[in-house]
């Protein structure tokens, strides 16, 4: 499987290339293909994939209806003279954005495509005019409505409304950790990001664009988190409300127009397919593992070594940051996770703290050089004369500030895992 990656074959057609081998091979024969079409269907076809086309189609309606611009407007009244003001702009846009569009690629290449060139204009420094958006961006990772979480929570047999929960903690703590850098760096530094002039709005133009243009995304906000955080609805319903909710502002402000929600449906569909496609082939690819004894085996080998628990789980964690720099998540998770799971429960670990721990590491992939996803999408966004190794280097502080939040919950589980319990009560 490795080596078909490696040769740049997509992922669903590696994985079903293995299984068609793997199952002639081990599982029957030619008999045994029924078999593999019937676990493929029943993959996706199961309701508990039914968030993620919404929570998709939630973040092309924002992008293709302007709503995401004039929310940026409205909030970067409230910025003032902090140093950094346009990278903390983005921050804190893309913090917001990614509780509206659960796709980090979206998200970065949004923020890239607007404000890079600004950032460049007024002789901000490439690490701060790229590193912000690719970090923040990434965070609809973390933070619901998160179609990783909903896809991990289903292959890790946990609860997916849980594991979205648990992902809003972490993410907020990486958001202050990007302010932090981005603040005390440019105080330090004012050549990172130089000072301009801005047109100065009074406190009443303030409220008043606050109460057009970003609270009415609260109410999208409460619809998708505040729902299932205080178990009125479950994942799927929550979906189906926000999307509602996003459309209805869209047509409300007059900022939807028909192409545009074309637009939307068409590039939602392409999403959709291209993840159910990896989820149904990776299933059959679980499958034989099972069979073959290869997964059992495996667990059984790790408890064998007598490892203290923790010291099994910092090896997972080094894998998956490590498998990061080379697959795309979807991919990692259907790899391991399904070994890996196994190895957590016989443990006698809590599942959804080290959900929290792959969900993190899964953010990371996407900044980690050489094949993080969101350094090139950024670099699809940036002006010409940016480099990849630009890029790269822009990433690197904000990848650090995500290995902190890692190790803060790998060594407080509790903390981690504090909103889902609140959730329960």
């Amino acid at each position: 499987l490795i080596v078909l990656l490696s040769l740049g074959l997509p992922v669903a057609f590696a994985f079903l290339l293995i299984n068609i081998v793997g199952f002639l091979a081990f599982m029957g024969g030619i008999r045994a293909m029924p078999q593999l079409v019937l676990s493929m269907y029943d993959s996706v076809s199961g309701f508990v994939f039914a968030p993620v086309p919404l929570f998709i189609f939630m973040g092309e309606i924002m992008f293709h209806s302007g709503l995401a611009r004039r929310s940026m407007d409205a909030l970067e009244m409230w910025i003032g003279r902090l140093p950094g003001r346009l990278s903390v702009l983005s921050i804190v846009a893309g913090t917001l954005f990614a509780s509206l569009t659960g796709s980090g690629m979206a998200n970065t290449a949004m923020l890239g495509s607007t404000l890079v060139p600004e950032m460049q204009r007024r002789g901000y420094s490439k690490t701060m005019s790229m590193g912000p958006i690719m970090g923040s961006g990434a965070l609809a990772i973390m933070i619901p409505p998160s179609s990783i979480g909903v896809l991990l929570g289903s292959l890790a047999g946990i609860s997916v409304a849980g594991i979205l929960i648990a992902g809003i903690v972490p993410g907020l703590l990486m958001a202050v950790f990007y302010l932090f850098y981005v603040v005390g760096a440019c105080w330090l530094k004012p050549e990172l990001a130089p000072s301009y002039a801005f047109k100065r709005v009074s406190l009443g133009e303030k409220l008043r664009s606050f109460a057009i243009n970003i609270l009415p995304l609260s109410i999208i906000v409460f619809l998708v988190i505040g729902l299932i955080l205080l178990g009125i609805a479950t994942p799927t319903e929550s979906a189906a409300l926000g999307a509602l909710g996003t459309l209805v502002m869209g047509i409300v402000y007059r900022e939807l127009t028909w192409a545009g929600l074309m637009r939307a449906l068409i590039a939602t569909m392409k999403v959709t397919v291209m993840i159910f496609w990896v989820i149904a082939c990776a299933t059959g690819f679980s499958q034989l593992l099972a069979f073959t004894g290869g997964g059992p085996g495996l667990v059984n080998y790790v408890l064998g070594l007598g490892l203290a628990p923790m010291s099994v789980v910092l090896a997972m964690v080094g894998v998956l940051l490590l498998l990061g720099c080379f697959m795309e998540q979807l991919a990692i998770m259907m790899l391991t996770i399904p070994l890996m799971m196994p190895v957590i429960t016989k443990l006698g670990l809590n599942p959804l703290w080290f959900g929290v721990l792959v969900l993190i590491t899964m953010e990371v992939a996407t900044l980690t050089p050489p094949f993080g996803l969101n350094l090139f999408v950024m670099k699809g966004a940036a002006p010409p004369d940016v480099t990849m190794f630009d890029v790269y280097r822009a990433a690197v502080p904000f990848i650090v500030a995500d290995i902190i939040v890692l190790a803060i919950m790998f060594a407080a589980p509790d903390f981690a895992l504090w909103l889902p319990h609140l959730m329960d009560k």
